[in-house]
């Protein structure tokens, strides 16, 4: 069976401004040119009659490290401990100069009069493209295109409801203020402990409370000890009252000895309407729960998921590590 696939076009009237939209990654970048009819192809972004398509390739810009305050914290010395800048400084990630460079121009383009935040609909998608406008030293207006489908017509209809990029100032200021949390725990902890113990521990803010968590688990399955309780069942048809987990043998007998040949009166019935819902869209946490129920080997697990999701891409968004629900 043939599908016609449709290409939905975003109108709007020739003019000399020009509209930058930025998505998280290139495979997203795409995906929002064709909707929006953008097809001209150039180096590190696509442009159409007034629109220009580009990304970032995930964190383009992110936290210095530490030796960029002071040379001498190179050695990890714990006198030097702790490092808390008071002016942070952001540096352009290894290897992603080149894009930086492009997006730096492109909104520095004197036809560009506003810019569209299309990353990630999320808080680490807010700091990703407000760290690289910021390095940028852009100052043009910013619009922000908040959807969680990649559906060409919900695309369409975003871009036709875009929100003024200051609604999201504290969702990007949260955003930043994690990301310096995350350096101060990493880079204080990771040093101090790491000479105390005379070799390389990373330390961090979710990982070494997760690691720890993971640690009592484990020993508290080691240490577990099978402890033998007793049921005791009254049965009749279509009923099975149960008192359960009696420690004791001889309590679960004379319970059922004085139960035994009785006659049993139900006294209350109860009768309650509920309403139940419709099992939640998928995020990655609870596809990874249920894929676990079924998959033995789970060293292979979260690349499959991620493969699934992958695989999924052509119609909706999805995010490797948020809670954003997404439809599969």
């Amino acid at each position: 069976m043939q599908h016609e696939s449709k290409v939905v076009m975003l109108k709007t009237e020739r003019n000399d401004s020009m509209q930058l939209i930025i998505a998280e990654k290139p495979s997203v970048g795409m995906a929002l040119a064709k909707a929006l009819g953008v097809v001209g192809k150039k180096n590190g972004y696509m442009e159409g009659e007034n629109i220009i398509v580009s990304w970032c390739i995930g964190h383009l810009v992110g936290l210095a490290n530490a030796d960029a305050y002071n040379e001498r914290y190179k050695k990890g010395n714990i006198a030097d401990l702790p490092i808390t800048p008071s002016d942070w400084q952001f540096v352009i990630s290894e290897g992603k100069n080149e894009q930086f460079v492009i997006l730096k121009k492109l909104m520095s383009d004197s036809r560009i009069t506003e810019v569209v935040n299309a990353c990630d609909a999320g808080r680490e998608g807010e700091l990703i493209m407000r760290l690289v406008y910021n390095k940028a030293g852009c100052k043009k207006p910013i619009k922000r295109l908040w959807i969680s489908s990649m559906e060409e017509s919900v695309i369409v209809d975003g871009f036709k409801n875009l929100r003024n990029g200051d609604a999201y100032e504290k969702l990007y200021q949260s955003a930043l203020c994690r990301a310096k949390a995350d350096w101060l725990v990493g880079i204080n902890s990771t040093r101090v402990f790491s000479k105390l113990y005379n070799k390389k521990l990373n330390v961090g803010r979710v990982m070494t409370p997760t690691l720890a968590m993971l640690s009592e688990r484990d020993s508290s399955i080691a240490s577990f000890v099978k402890e033998k309780y007793y049921n005791v069942h009254i049965k009749s048809t279509g009923l099975d009252a149960v008192l359960e987990k009696i420690k004791e043998q001889t309590e679960a007998d004379k319970i059922r000895s004085e139960c035994s040949g009785k006659e049993a009166f139900v006294k209350l019935v109860k009768r309650e309407q509920k309403t139940v819902n419709p099992p939640k869209l998928y995020d990655l946490t609870t596809l990874q729960r249920e894929q676990i129920k079924k998959t033995i080997n789970n060293t292979i697990l979260s690349w499959n998921v991620r493969i699934m999701l992958r695989s999924l891409r052509k119609k909706q968004m999805y995010f490797h590590s948020t809670h954003l629900i997404v439809k599969i």
